[in-house]
């Protein structure tokens, strides 16, 4: 995907990434404002400015400096009742390299035309923008995701497309758009942050500051947010909702559709029935889509050999995996894993 400027100029997803790669020796540093929103995560808030904190003490020099803003200058009460007090107004800003919004709230109440022409102080054609958390909402609510790739949190997710119609609204864990960028929030803040830092500093560089972290990997933003089943049909299916938990709990070793029935305490019959009206599919088929996926991710975000995955997923044999992956995906294991090479590298 392509974003053209104001005036007409057409640049790459990574250009703005690409623009402000540094190395942990450079002599620039990036300066980030992080505007607080009413209701915004503490916990985003903290992960986003901890990670910009710790790159600063691997590298042993100022990479990333941070200023705290409010609309008004004023304290923001964050998501957990704290009253935090911040640096400057957003229009006595400096010069930014990146807006981070934070935003935990889609009802809150926030004055739109205050915030676009605080965003509109800065360069909008360079600094890059990004909404964590509902940010991605404020964002639209001026403009600035228009024609742009956004995600937000789940449960907002319906909202966000029904009244946003020129915003490309997914489900992911975070989008990076040009220079707009969003992210669900909670956990998903950590890989986001740390995506940008490897954009920026390069990946051995944020898998050693993932390591503070204790992160077995940083997830890639096209990773998409796990709804759970009981959001998607309701709570009024606790046997199937049950049975699904029992599913993704035995993965390397897969129960029979007979026993996830007589466990959860239904009939085979009834339990495909459930299957069938809610997930429009059979139990054998759901279980083994889970497999195929969990295969997938390890495929792409591990270092496991293709043997080691096919017994951790269930399959008694390669071959048998590599054709059901392949009748699946359309590429074998082991077109898949090269992919992922290719695109590391």
């Amino acid at each position: 995907m392509t974003y053209a400027n104001r005036h007409g100029q057409h640049f790459s997803v990574q250009f703005f990434l690409d623009n402000m790669a540094l190395t942990p020796q450079a002599a620039k540093s990036l300066r980030y404002g992080i505007l607080l929103l009413p209701n915004a995560s503490m916990a985003d808030f903290a992960m986003i400015c901890e990670v910009l904190a710790c790159a600063n003490q691997l590298a042993e020099r100022k990479i990333y400096e941070f200023v705290t803003l409010s609309l008004d200058g004023a304290p923001v009460a964050l998501s957990n009742g704290l009253q935090f007090t911040v640096d400057l107004p957003l229009a006595y800003s400096p010069r930014l390299d990146s807006l981070m919004v934070f935003a935990g709230d889609i009802s809150s109440e926030i004055k739109c035309d205050e915030l676009a022409r605080g965003i509109n102080v800065q360069n909008t054609d360079s600094t890059l923008l990004a909404g964590v958390g509902c940010g991605s909402y404020c964002l639209a609510r001026t403009g600035h995701m228009n024609q742009h790739r956004a995600t937000i949190r789940w449960q907002d997710s319906k909202q966000f497309v029904d009244e946003f119609p020129e915003v490309v609204v997914s489900s992911n864990l975070y989008e990076i758009d040009g220079n707009r960028m969003s992210c669900a929030g909670g956990a998903a803040t950590l890989d986001f942050i740390l995506t940008l830092v490897s954009a920026q500093l390069g990946h051995e560089f944020a898998a050693q500051l993932s390591e503070f972290f204790t992160m077995e990997r940083i997830r890639p933003g096209n990773e998409r947010q796990r709804v759970p089943l009981a959001a998607r049909i309701g709570g009024s299916q606790p046997k199937l909702t049950e049975a699904v938990s029992l599913m993704e709990a035995n993965i390397e070793e897969p129960l029979s559709t007979d026993d996830i029935a007589y466990y959860v305490g239904v009939s085979r019959r009834q339990l495909e029935r459930l299957f069938k009206q809610y997930l429009s599919t059979v139990p054998s088929r759901y279980y083994l889509e889970l497999r195929l996926d969990r295969a997938r991710q390890l495929l792409q975000q591990t270092s496991k050999s293709i043997v080691q995955i096919s017994l951790a997923c269930g399959f008694s044999s390669g071959p048998h995996f590599s054709s059901t992956y392949r009748n699946h995906f359309g590429i074998t294991p082991r077109e898949e894993r090269a992919q992922r090479t290719k695109t590391a590298t």
